[in-house]
């Protein structure tokens, strides 16, 4: 159960707006009896949604509003554990960010540490940067472009033909961010398309075209999973400001894909 009046004046102290979603039409359900976070827009701008009933199990409660961060905590306490969402601005639009349930976190500060992989609080802590600078989108340790981390990479030695141009990178059906230049290394090749943005495997991908022809028209592209992947030049989205990498940099993925409560994510960047 929850109060959307009380709701709706926490994320109003970070500048937002918060809907609940109306009866009817298509909605995404939580399966596990929590709510929905999704960020949607009117002709006032952006807003976010929570899907899920008011007299329902779930118990939705703000642990931590920073106002002038513009980014709160919020908690959804089920019948079973607890899902953790950091909610704020980011450059030019709002964003929802599930944090893994590992991370006992219960501050806007400590969310945004969870978030960062081991790779990257490792460099942080090597430049010596505390939270404060640690968080900016452009400091000693590493660069950021909303979900990504870039970490400086100058030893490494990359083969000139196997660089990638204007190639994508992207989490699950998000939208892309595009780099100017990228080299991979390891992983698994996979066949990616709308309807599967995760990627299949070779035999499934077969099967799938065996099974229905017209598959071959889903506008397929081949991409590497869990490869170790380095870009450099103009990273690009159209929800962020461009960056640009001098040198070559390690691509490393915040940590909100580890946290079951990403299912009850609607929204992906």
């Amino acid at each position: 159960m929850y109060d959307v009046g009380l709701l709706e004046q926490k994320f109003a102290k970070i500048g937002a707006r918060l809907r609940p979603a109306e009866e009817g039409g298509r909605r995404p359900i939580a399966s596990d009896g929590g709510i929905v976070l999704d960020i949607r827009n009117d002709g006032d701008g952006e807003f976010f949604q929570v899907v899920g009933r008011q007299e329902g199990p779930a118990e939705v409660e703000v642990l931590d509003v920073q106002p002038k961060d513009r980014h709160l905590l919020l908690m959804v306490r089920m019948l079973r554990g607890k899902q953790k969402f950091l909610c704020g601005h980011d450059e030019r639009h709002w964003f929802v960010a599930a944090i893994p349930e590992s991370a006992p976190v219960g501050t806007v500060r400590a969310a945004k540490e969870a978030l960062k992989p081991p790779e990257v609080r490792a460099a942080q802590a090597r430049a010596g940067l505390d939270a404060r600078r640690g968080n900016r989108r452009k400091n000693a340790a590493n660069r950021r472009q909303g979900e990504w981390f870039f970490l400086p990479s100058p030893r490494l030695v990359v083969d000139p033909k196997l660089v990638l141009v204007q190639e994508p990178i992207r989490r699950g059906g998000g939208k892309a961010h595009w780099c100017e230049f990228l080299y991979r290394t390891g992983g698994r090749a996979v066949h990616v398309c709308r309807r599967h943005p995760n990627g299949v495997d070779a035999a499934t991908y077969h099967r799938i075209l065996t099974k229905n022809p017209e598959a071959k028209n889903w506008g397929w592209r081949t991409m590497v999973r869990d490869a170790e992947v380095y870009a450099r030049g103009r990273i690009s989205h159209p929800d962020h400001r461009t960056i640009t990498l001098h040198g070559w940099h390690r691509v490393i993925m915040n940590t909100e894909t580890q946290a079951a409560a990403m299912r009850n994510v609607a929204f992906l960047d």
